[in-house]
């Protein structure tokens, strides 16, 4: 498997900077549920935004056995992704960093190395790369996604830079230079993985990437997989359309309606409260800047329009996330690591992103090896 900073039985580096005071999650105990029956064992990590709660979840994540935070990269409506690496790396201990995913056009391939250098020098062996073409973080901004050739391009540059090679970059060589005394030396290697749904980006991770992520179980047999899931733990006989069920899941259930909106507009009426849903963005924003109403609070919270139609389904939410008992969401664990996942990341949403760590972990704790 390639090499995971941050696994169970590693070297740990020695802890760099203070631990900070952290709340505590949920008010209801979570049960430990066990497998029912044999399946491999998976890492259990956790994503959000670089923001204001991102070093508090990792020490907690830390705390309770997750093997690694990954953070989103979308400038548009997140923080720095490297900044709050960097803080992590330097409150935590053990737990392996990721970025889910770096889009190539929202910095330069040198900026990009010097920043991986840097993380990989504060937490040694403890960083991983994804790598998308920026989809729902191009559309923010008013553009498409990138093709695949210039996502590989731009990998395959990273990467050379960081083996310490010279590389041409928009027609001139380019290398990473740093006197030792102002950087860690060349050859620096940190795992690339690539985010890809379809048959090229899948053919391109294959070639140039130490492994693949994905909202699904791996559709190719590689060592590394990372299957994307979110969705929230039930408190028992919680209701799955209860007000806290909305607010943390349904972030994610609303990306129908902002997809929707990019590839095929006069198909939102036909969606439940997808009438009240574009009526809301037309209010908000003019025409051509309708993009920045759409995409507001992206997979982190539900803005004006979503509310409106996550409100439109009533009790019969239907969640495509795992949501549900501790009992059900282990077995959507279990079933993942079945299909040949590695690693399960889980991308809750909402505010309480802490209480909503501690009672997934403690739901698939025990598919995790």
């Amino acid at each position: 498997m390639p090499g995971t900073g941050g696994e169970r039985g590693r070297d740990r580096p020695a802890k760099i900077g203070p631990r900070r005071a952290r709340p505590r999650g949920r008010l209801w105990p979570s049960p430990r549920v066990r497998p029912s029956r044999r399946v491999p064992p998976v890492k259990i990590s956790i994503g959000c935004p670089p923001g204001p709660q991102a070093v508090d979840l990792a020490c907690r994540a830390e705390e309770l056995g997750y093997d690694r935070i990954w953070l989103y990269d979308s400038a548009a409506i997140y923080e720095d992704i490297w900044i709050h690496l960097a803080r992590i790396g330097e409150a935590t201990e053990r737990i392996g960093l990721g970025t889910a995913v770096l889009v190539p056009n929202l910095r330069h391939p040198m900026t990009t190395a010097s920043a991986i250098a840097t993380v990989d020098r504060l937490a040694p062996g403890r960083l991983a790369c994804a790598v998308g073409t920026g989809y729902t973080a191009r559309l923010v901004l008013g553009q498409g996604a990138l093709s695949w050739k210039t996502t590989r391009t731009w990998i395959e540059q990273v990467k050379a830079l960081l083996a310490g090679e010279v590389v041409e970059i928009d027609g001139r060589p380019c290398q990473m230079i740093h006197r030792p005394e102002l950087a860690k030396a060349r050859p620096i290697d940190v795992p690339i993985l690539i985010s890809a749904f379809g048959p090229k980006g899948q053919a391109i991770a294959r070639e140039v990437a130490d492994g693949w992520m994905g909202m699904s179980p791996p559709p190719y047999e590689t060592d590394w997989s990372v299957h994307m899931v979110n969705g929230t733990v039930l408190a028992p006989g919680e209701s799955p359309s209860a007000p806290r069920v909305l607010d943390e899941a349904g972030p994610w259930l609303v990306g129908a309606y902002h997809m929707g909106w990019e590839t095929n507009p006069s198909g939102l009426p036909d969606m439940p409260g997808g009438a009240d849903w574009l009526a809301q963005i037309e209010s908000e924003r003019d025409e051509a800047e309708r993009h920045l109403a759409v995409h507001s609070g992206h997979c982190s919270h539900l803005n004006d329009a979503d509310r409106k139609a996550v409100a439109a389904y009533g009790d019969a939410v239907p969640w495509w996330g795992w949501v549900g008992e501790a009992e059900a969401v282990r077995k959507r664990a279990e079933e993942s690591a079945a299909a040949g996942t590695s690693e399960i990341l889980y991308t809750p949403a909402g505010d309480d992103l802490l209480g909503q760590a501690e009672t997934f972990f403690r739901a698939v704790e025990s598919v995790q090896g």
